[in-house]
């Protein structure tokens, strides 16, 4: 059976739980979801695995993804989904190698979207109106939302055999239509 969205919050729903974590998950999902388009994929599919990424993360900062695996695959989560969910550690806290479009997609929308929310809120009409341009200005600024690791997001879209631009074009629409929800709508809104 297929992960959905709800399944995913309702597995995260006591793990996740500080809202800069939900919002970074909402975040993440919905650009996955867009990815998943992109590759003609199972958007749903893509935004529920999207959405569990960071399951371990609140609990365990210091030990991200070392306790994700036997927890998920008690939950039910199949082994191809947790494997996605433990490769957007890559380099950074494991060796779980990103071979599918899906994991290299999640490598590299979980910095970027970091960029993309920064980005929006200093904007008045938020996501709504961000153009990759403007993005790509503020991602060439190293000081800029200086946490997001640039190296990781270029690496992530060189395994995807894709520009930055083009990644950040489809990650942008993806969660402009949920703007509210992420709390991207802007001042003006």
């Amino acid at each position: 059976m297929s992960l959905t969205v709800d399944r995913a919050k309702e597995i995260c729903k006591d793990h996740v739980t500080e809202n800069s974590l939900v919002i970074h998950s909402l975040n993440v999902c919905y650009a996955m979801g867009a990815m998943a388009k992109h590759f003609g994929e199972d958007a749903e599919h893509w935004q529920a695995v999207g959405y569990l990424h960071d399951y371990d993360y609140q609990e365990f900062p210091e030990e991200h993804l070392k306790h994700s695996e036997k927890e998920l695959l008690a939950q039910g989560v199949d082994e191809e989904d947790v494997r996605a969910v433990l490769s957007h550690g890559f380099e950074i806290v494991n060796d779980v190698e990103p071979k599918t479009n899906m994991e290299k997609s999640l490598f590299t929308v979980d910095e970027l979207t970091g960029i993309i929310q920064a980005c929006a809120r200093m904007r008045p009409n938020g996501i709504l109106d961000l153009e990759v341009k403007s993005l790509m200005k503020k991602f060439k600024d190293k000081k800029f939302a200086a946490k997001c690791n640039r190296d990781v997001i270029k690496q992530g879209c060189e395994m995807l055999g894709m520009e930055v631009s083009a990644v950040a074009e489809i990650c942008i629409e993806g969660m402009k239509g949920h703007a509210a929800e992420i709390g991207l709508l802007g001042t003006e809104h």
